[in-house]
């Protein structure tokens, strides 16, 4: 059955001319649109050289690049990229401020891109003085407009690592004017080890007295979140510092051992770290070092405008850390204005929302010298579940302020809602090296995760582990509720753990009322417990991830512990742990706000992005055109009844090696084929090029009439299992199934996943978790999933490996039944027994080529010992040596065995019974194992018959 392709119809071609057309219509549009002043922006580099540090008579250079505006003298803006960018990774930004009329220096810090020196994390005395020094500089450029001489009319603003330097810069340098800083941390050993749980009465005390919609209290050196900790500082341990004649480029090139570890990173930072990286505790020297280079040293003394863009999807530094910020700054007497949008570390960074709004920022608070204290609007955007249907997931609302900031405004309004707990104390525990462990993030993918989550194939990946989580349900919720901030929950939680070794986690799911399950920006609380002495119980305040999001009404809140989590440093010991909620409620807070209007968007950018969906529109109309031609020239028509004709196939490795060499051979409709050869003869590579893994360097594959290729639509009607089960062992074999064929994207109704499961015969056993299978049970379970939707052609790789007696005699019947039902299978396997009492037809492989093929009958009937039953053996051998049939064996007084290979049989019995000997049987007892035996002997390098090979 060939693969349906409907033709290009008229409407089709007629669609692609008018794409085109529009295409043609909005560049003309383009180019003829008013341009935007960044094409009177000019730009020149600079290399800017700053001491190394305050005690040292080492130099650093920093490679930066200057914005000049169509008009200047103009306002500058210092703009700092994020850790592992350079100036390069700024330039968008640049040039936008730029075009509206700022003068901009990007630069990269030093240790990244061309600049020199070595990474020591926003230290005061090294990069933060580098702003200070690049501030000098820029007051003796032409371009930038001046306070008072020396004094720049200056703002300064950055992202994640950019905007820890530029709160940091800004707590230090009174001559700043304006800040924007962007999904950054205030401490960064809290970001990074947090502890979101507080035991001491002090602290829970500091946290309730605490007003504003994200706050969180340190509850102490936390866990390691080793997922981002890795990116962070793996992003400088990899980097090559540029030459460097000064001291500080001979102390960060170093020698040895110690430089190859360190890369780019300060000494004092890489040994800090690496000890805490095999821990997952952090020393109080690194928490000390990380807390003296963060922003929260220095907050206090901001008095410029300052705003605050944090990330809703961000698991490396959540809305806590700029609550923090704010929090500090406020309380100084500074005017801070904070605002939350739908995007972070874990979604691409900033986006054009968040630019803009720290570009408009600039506009008030540099440009137009509005300096003004007091409230300001908290703009923030909210999320629902993506299983819901109707409207906008994303919202943009404003408020009035930040509640609790400013010393007149109110109090974070909060919602509690009530919890049934499963049991009083439900007990869980951590496995032996906490594998297996739950998966709530990845880095840089948190909010991907999160999504996938709520679909049927995701939950699964993504579910708490039974044993490992103790959950609390709430009832449905009556109408629809906002959560803005850091919701807060009261535990009692028991612990049986060696010492320091009592890490949870906490997470609140959205629960629709399906079933569905989200996970509000893939965010968890991490919690260090203290020691106690035995098992008493420690009553702890946990603040929850802090998240905008909307639960729909209907839905109900899930609040789950666990003990493990796949983004943390987790003890590797096991452990117990018996957790209750001692109030059963969880304050959940909320934020009241309007919806605000629909941003409004630059037409240019618009145009221009219009433009590029159509040109993108236009070349797939192209790609279907192109790919139509090519599918109807790459059938062939002959073969579509042919479930599989492969014709002087071949395959060379880049080394020389030659796998496969001119393999042909044809498959027909109802055949159970047996591929068979040695190990190393090109079977499994030919299996794999069948398949579309690999692509061949010569030959032909086709199947059904089309051609293989990488993702041939013709691939659908193959099942395969090749090298091995790949199955996902915290998943039930059920499971296992359905997500295989969930991703083929095929309706389950098409699966036949009954017929798979009885040809599994695994029992009950397939509700049982792929992880306690048996070799045997693995297997049975793998040729099922080939047998997803009964495909016409099935592939198996040594099937029978791991089954017992009597599971392989039910496999042969399986597959011979399969073909009967005008299927095919082609088989490759070692037990030649099996194949011989399987299969219909066989090729042998030996050295990358087929050196025999053909019926196992004709293989078998070709060679061989014969058994020949007489009444006179003595006799019977003497006929057959005077006949030329030399080596006959007498067996008994009534048998003789002899090697007809090239003898007709019924000449031989005439010979015999002329001769006189009574013949009264006559039957081959060749078995296929002495032909394959046989034939890869005679094609081995040496022997006399390898030089006859085809």
């Amino acid at each position: 059955m060939p693969i349906p392709r409907p033709p290009l119809s008229r409407r089709a071609m007629t669609v692609g001319a008018a794409v085109i057309a529009v295409l043609a219509v909005a560049a003309l549009a383009f180019v003829l649109l008013p341009q935007d002043s960044s094409a009177d922006t000019s730009t020149r580099d600079a290399r800017i050289t700053l001491p190394d540090s305050p005690d040292s008579t080492g130099t650093v250079d920093i490679d930066a690049r200057l914005y000049a505006p169509a008009v200047t003298p103009a306002p500058t803006v210092l703009l700092a990229h994020g850790f592992g960018g350079s100036k390069d990774s700024v330039d968008g930004e640049a040039r936008d401020l730029a075009a509206r009329g700022y003068t901009v220096l990007a630069y990269s810090a030093r240790g990244f891109g061309d600049s020199t020196g070595s990474i020591s994390i926003n230290d005061p005395d090294r990069e933060v003085a580098d702003a200070r020094g690049l501030i000098d500089w820029l007051a003796e450029q032409p371009e930038v407009e001046l306070d008072a001489p020396g004094d720049p009319h200056i703002g300064v603003a950055g992202g994640s690592y950019g905007g820890a330097l530029a709160l940091s810069a800004g707590g230090t340098d009174p001559r700043i004017d304006s800040i924007a800083a962007a999904i950054t941390w205030n401490d960064l050993g809290q970001a990074l080890f947090p502890n979101y749980g507080v035991t001491s009465t002090e602290g829970r005390e500091a946290l309730g007295d605490t007003t504003t919609p994200a706050a969180a209290e340190y509850g102490g050196p936390g866990v390691l979140k080793r997922g981002w900790a890795g990116v962070f500082f793996g992003a400088g341990a990899s980097s090559t510092p540029p030459g460097d004649d000064g001291d500080a480029g001979a102390e960060t090139s170093g020698t040895g051992e110690g430089a190859s570890a360190c890369g780019r990173f300060s000494p004092e930072f890489c040994d800090a770290y690496a000890q805490s990286a095999v821990t997952g505790i952090p020393s109080q020297q690194l928490l000390d070092l990380l807390t003296a280079h963060s922003p929260v040293a220095v907050a206090s003394n901001i008095t410029a405008p300052t705003l605050l863009v944090q990330g809703t999807q961000d698991t490396l530094f959540g809305l806590d850390q700029a609550d923090a910020t704010a929090r500090q700054i406020a309380a100084a007497g500074g005017n801070v204005t904070v605002r939350w949008f739908d995007g972070g570390h874990d979604a691409g960074g900033t986006d054009g929302t968040s630019d803009r709004a720290i570009a408009d920022f600039f506009d008030t608070t540099l440009r137009d010298n509005d300096t003004a204290t007091g409230g300001q609007p908290f703009v923030y955007s909210t999320q629902r579940a993506a299983d819901e249907r109707g409207g906008d997931r994303n919202r943009r609302m404003t408020a009035p302020d930040y509640p609790g900031l400013a010393a007149d405004s109110d109090a974070t309004r909060t919602e509690s809602v009530t919890f049934t707990p499963k049991a009083e104390n439900q007990s869980i525990i951590r496995p032996p090296g906490a594998s297996p462990s739950a998966i709530s993030s990845v880095p840089g993918l948190g909010s991907v995760l999160s999504t996938l989550g709520s679909t049927g194939a995701g939950a699964a990946l993504t579910a708490d582990l039974p044993g490992q989580s103790a959950t609390f349900t709430s009832d449905p919720v009556d109408s629809s509720v906002t959560i803005t901030g850091a919701s807060r929950v009261n535990l009692r939680v028991a612990s049986l753990a060696s010492p320091g070794q009592a890490v949870l986690f906490a997470k609140l799911y959205d629960v629709a009322p399906n079933g569905t399950r989200t996970l509000p920006g893939g965010a968890v609380s991490a919690i260090r417990l203290p020691d106690t002495e035995g098992i008493d119980p420690v009553d702890v305040t946990v603040a929850l991830p802090g998240i905008s999001y909307t639960v729909q009404q209907g839905h109900h809140l899930e609040l789950s512990i666990s003990t493990t989590d796949q983004a943390y440093a987790v003890p590797l010991e096991p452990a117990q742990f018996s957790v209750a909620m001692t109030d059963n409620t969880i304050a959940l807070p909320t934020v009241p706000a309007e919806e605000s209007a629909s941003s409004t968007v630059p037409v240019g950018p618009l145009i221009g992005i219009g433009v590029v969906l159509l040109a993108v529109a236009g070349a797939i109309v192209a790609g279907v055109v192109r790919t139509r031609r090519r599918a109807v020239a790459e059938v062939d028509e002959s073969l579509i009844d042919t479930p599989l004709v492969i014709t002087d196939l071949a395959k060379t490795y880049s080394n020389g090696f030659r796998a496969v060499d001119g393999v042909s051979f044809e498959v027909k409709q109802g055949q159970v084929l047996g591929l068979l050869g040695p190990n190393g003869a090109g079977k499994t590579t030919t299996l794999r090029m069948l398949m579309g893994l690999i692509t061949p360097t010569g030959g032909d594959i086709r199947v059904f009439g089309h051609k293989v290729t990488p993702g041939a639509p013709v691939l659908s009607r193959l099942g395969s299992f090749v090298e091995g089960s790949g199955f996902l062992p915290h998943l039930t074999g059920t499971q296992n199934l359905r997500l295989y064929w969930e991703a083929t994207g095929r309706p389950i109704e098409d699966a036949h996943l009954e017929e798979a499961l009885e040809i599994a015969d695994l029992g009950a056993a397939i509700e049982r978790k792929v992880k306690s299978y048996s070799q045997g049970m693995r297997q049975r379970l793998a040729i099922a999933q080939a047998m997803l939707g009964l495909p016409d052609l099935m592939v198996l790789d040594e099937p029978t490996n791991g089954l017992d007696p009597p599971q392989i005699r039910t496999m042969r019947d399986v597959l011979i039944n399969y073909a009967k039902t005008g299927r095919t299978v082609l088989v490759s396997s070692h037990l030649l027994a099996e194949v011989e009492q399987t299969c219909t037809h066989v090729v042998v492989m030996n050295r990358g080529s087929v050196i025999s093929s053909g019926t196992v009958r004709e293989l078998t009937a070709a060679g061989g010992q014969t058994e020949i039953r007489v009444d006179d053996a003595t006799r019977a051998r003497s006929v057959l040596d005077a006949s030329g049939h030399d080596g006959a064996v007498i067996v008994d007084d009534g048998t003789v065995t002899v090697d007809l290979t090239d003898a007709d049989s019924a000449v031989v019995i005439r010979e015999l019974v002329t001769a006189g000997v009574s013949v009264r049987g006559f039957s081959q007892s060749t078995r296929l194992e002495d032909v394959f035996l046989d034939l890869v002997h005679r094609d081995t390098p040496g022997s006399d018959t390898s030089k006859d090979r085809s």
